[in-house]
């Protein structure tokens, strides 16, 4: 069994989508930003950046994973799946998974922080994160003219990637003119594990709410 630490993010559905992809059976456990769960001490000793997600695999001496990829990677091990065993396969996931986690879910964030959450409309910030936010998804829109799926097979290159395309709106960027990446989203959108994955955990708080929780995370 694995215990998922998580909330209503792009991140927390990396794994939530992860977990109904594989078919592992998992027990939900939802954080409160506003309430700073993931500050307590009980949650630090499993992810000492107090972040989330994290897991917990009961089944593996209580052995705890932080960071959304590090997680995606050990998941793929664990099940066998979503991640090939060749060198060059691996490679490949491993390459687009490292550019979401070091490209898109960095810059995407920050425009998320400017457009939406800073109490100051800062416009060169937001047009900065919003142009190079745009440019990464044109990067991936010419790769998907070349494949179907990130990594040629689906992986998870595509969990870690879809769920921050998938807010491009909420962020302020456009994806018009980017058909590769629209007929990828579509093609993920209609997967019924993402959908279940993307109920995990429901939202329970409107969206002013939620700007508020984040707008006093940036000052904490």
């Amino acid at each position: 069994m694995i215990d998922l630490y998580t909330a209503a993010t792009p991140n927390g559905h990396k794994v939530s989508i992860a977990l109904e992809e594989l078919q592992l059976p998992y027990s939900l456990h939802t954080l409160s930003f506003e309430d700073k769960e993931q500050k307590t001490p009980g949650f630090l000793k499993i992810n000492p950046n107090g972040r989330i997600p994290a897991i917990v695999d009961r089944d593996n001496g209580d052995f705890a994973v932080f960071e959304s990829g590090a997680i995606l990677i050990y998941l793929a091990e664990l099940t066998g799946q979503l991640l090939p065993q060749d060198i060059k396969g691996r490679s490949l996931v491993l390459q687009w998974l490292m550019f979401q986690m070091g490209g898109i879910g960095p810059m995407q964030g920050q425009a998320n922080v400017f457009f939406r959450y800073f109490p100051e409309k800062l416009q060169g910030p937001i047009d900065r994160y919003q142009h190079e936010t745009r440019r990464l998804y044109e990067v991936l829109n010419t790769r998907l003219g070349e494949v179907e799926y990130l990594a040629g097979d689906y992986s998870i290159a595509d969990i870690a990637t879809y769920p921050w395309v998938r807010i491009h709106d909420w962020s302020g960027v456009a994806v018009e003119g980017l058909e590769h990446l629209q007929r990828w989203l579509a093609a993920l959108d209609g997967r019924p594990a993402v959908q279940r994955g993307l109920l995990v955990p429901a939202r329970q708080v409107a969206d002013d709410a939620a700007v508020k929780t984040a707008q006093s995370m940036l000052i904490r």
